[in-house]
């Protein structure tokens, strides 16, 4: 039996992976302004991911150095990696670096962390990939360490100390048993938009997928710990279906062709390649869980989402839609004045959307 759901005001995040159509310093303006709009709107926080070598797949490898200067843009707005790739870094330059960002944003990080990447990039890093988890579990093991003030090897400790670090922590997973390791460690759940289907249940939903994992998770807190369960989704809202569908006509079947090879190797394709490049619009949308259109229809795709109505924090990306920088921007704006309250969210005191009636708008969209 599933462990039920534990009521809680939602906290509402904006993911990216920075893959705006620029050049790389274009990219990172864009999406620092993007972070500053949401700000702006009473978003709860931002979240950001590392990728190496793929422009494609995502557009930073830095995302620290990048955070740091999103930090000088704005001044409330957490401020989150979505995720650190810790297997392919030195575990004592990541407490490092962590401990001088969050004292520069005046305590407002949140780390995320994960053991993925291509296996080629495993390869760039020297880590033979087949011993990630393995490598990931020492180098978590080292961090944790490294916050807490323990000595290291050398007798030293690390400076500036950030102990406050520990609780703000979370692991990123598509699996049961990772689940319960986020669990048990008393760290924050990260559930990803989308998860590759099992070849005895392709027709699974992502919430028949996800609400085991974090049954798990709840199941493995120590007792007191409160749950933190982000659930990342790709959102995109317009104020017409039409351009919405627009936008995903092109945004997912070129993401379908990468999955299929057919543009970047076969290393691409990975787990995701599950779907016809050429497939009907309707079954790419559905097979990389997608939920776009208008408010209304946002909504109502949302609100069936078992797992997200789980979660603490809604974090919303456009990845793999892709649409243009003022899109992003409007699709922000009406998520934040009409989506996110019809979830459980509601804006800070004295942000643009601190107390929106949803209803009227959604009823006039």
């Amino acid at each position: 039996m599933s462990i039920p759901p534990i009521p809680r005001k939602k906290r509402l995040g904006f993911f990216s992976r920075l893959l705006d159509d620029a050049p790389a310093g274009e990219r990172y303006r864009l999406v620092t302004e993007q972070i500053a709009h949401a700000e702006a709107l009473g978003f709860d926080s931002a979240w950001v991911a590392q990728h190496h070598f793929h422009e494609n797949e995502g557009g930073l490898p830095s995302p620290l150095v990048f955070l740091a200067h999103v930090a000088q843009r704005t001044q409330r707005i957490r401020l989150g990696t979505g995720v650190v790739t810790l297997t392919m870094e030195n575990a004592i330059r990541v407490a490092e670096d962590a401990a001088v960002l969050d004292l520069l944003s005046g305590g407002r990080l949140e780390v995320g962390l994960g053991t993925g990447g291509t296996a080629e990039s495993f390869e760039a890093f020297g880590v033979d990939g087949g011993e990630r988890g393995a490598v990931f579990g020492r180098n978590l093991q080292r961090l944790r360490a490294a916050w807490r003030g323990d000595v290291l090897p050398g007798g030293v400790r690390v400076y500036p100390q950030a102990p406050q670090l520990l609780q703000r922590l979370w692991q990123a997973t598509f699996s049961v048993e990772g689940a319960r390791r986020a669990g048990a460690a008393g760290e924050g759940l990260m559930l990803s938009r989308t998860q590759p289907r099992l070849d005895q249940a392709p027709g699974l939903s992502l919430s028949g997928i996800q609400n085991p994992i974090i049954d798990a998770y709840l199941a493995a807190l120590p007792p007191g710990a409160a749950p933190r369960i982000l659930g990342s989704r790709t959102l995109f809202v317009a104020d017409r279906r039409e351009e919405a569908l627009h936008w995903a006509e092109i945004g997912l079947r070129r993401l379908a062709l990468r999955h299929a090879g057919a543009l970047a190797g076969p290393s691409s394709a990975g787990l995701f390649a599950r779907v016809d490049p050429q497939a009907p619009l309707e079954q790419l949308i559905a097979a990389y869980d997608v939920h776009l259109g208008t408010p209304g229809d946002v909504i109502a795709s949302l609100q069936a989402d078992t797992a997200l109505a789980r979660a603490t924090d809604l974090v919303f990306q456009v990845h793999s839609i892709d649409p243009p920088h003022q899109a992003i921007l409007r699709s922000l704006e009406l998520t934040a004045s009409v989506v996110a309250p019809a979830l459980g969210w509601a804006g800070p005191p004295g942000t643009a959307c601190a107390s929106t009636a949803a209803e009227p708008a959604l009823h006039a969209a």
